[in-house]
């Protein structure tokens, strides 16, 4: 019995050192394979990065308003708000007067998709209605009045 004693022990740690192995030649893979893909992906980011560096700053910068231009934006012209109850709502009719927060010659709000950009005046051109700019509001005021 103490010769079967004895082989059990040294079975055991052959079978640890192989697993052992196993997971060490695992592990070595693994990083080999990880370190490969990393290389690879040095690669492709640099020549991904390369495609995009600009060659004519200026021309570059000309293609990329050319790609804006065509979207739509909502312009509004604001002249002034109110409140009003719906039972005042209910009453209003042609020729009826809503009285609004804008005082008359005050500049009128001009907002594009309803961020205020510029401050203009009413004018009238040929029976038609217009606005002229007189204030444009800047990106770092715009930012002000946000964090307000």
């Amino acid at each position: 019995m103490a010769n079967d004693v004895a082989e059990e022990p040294v079975e055991e740690s052959s079978a640890e050192a192989v697993v052992e192995d196993d997971w060490g030649a695992a592990m070595a893979e693994q990083t080999a394979a990880e370190s490969s893909v990393l290389q690879t992906s040095n690669v492709e980011q640099a020549q991904v990065f390369s495609e995009f560096t600009p060659k004519n700053k200026l021309n570059d910068t000309q293609n990329d308003i050319d790609f804006i231009l065509d979207i739509p934006v909502q312009l509004t012209v604001e002249l002034g708000r109110t409140k009003i109850a719906i039972k005042n709502l209910l009453q209003l009719a042609q020729g009826s007067v809503v009285e609004l927060d804008g005082m008359a010659g005050e500049p009128m709000d001009v907002l594009v998709n309803g961020c205020l950009i510029a401050q203009g005046e009413v004018v009238v051109v040929n029976d038609k209605f217009g606005i002229r700019l007189t204030d444009i509001i800047t990106p770092a005021e715009r930012i002000r009045k946000i964090n307000k």
